[in-house]
């Protein structure tokens, strides 16, 4: 029995070890062309700075967290690779 509020079932993930009372933002999905933009700047610079990341963010309708984020996983997936 539930009466439907997201808080209500956060408490219960809580209580079960979960999220500690805290819930997780939603995780992003880019579309594939938002994907091929950032890999084609990517190729160009491994970094972004502030600029450029407020007009990557605007042309791709993302967040600056988002971009940023992005970036940071990438350079980590690469440095796997490596």
């Amino acid at each position: 029995e539930s009466s439907g509020y997201e808080s209500e079932s956060a408490e219960r993930s809580a209580a079960a070890g979960g999220t500690c009372g805290r819930q997780r933002r939603a995780r992003t999905a880019f579309t594939s062309e938002q994907v091929c933009r950032l890999e084609k700047t990517f190729q160009r610079q491994k970094y972004l700075g502030g600029t450029e990341r407020r007009k990557l963010a605007a042309a791709l309708q993302l967040s600056e967290i988002q971009i940023k984020t992005w970036f940071q996983n990438r350079r980590m997936k690469l440095k796997r690779q490596i």
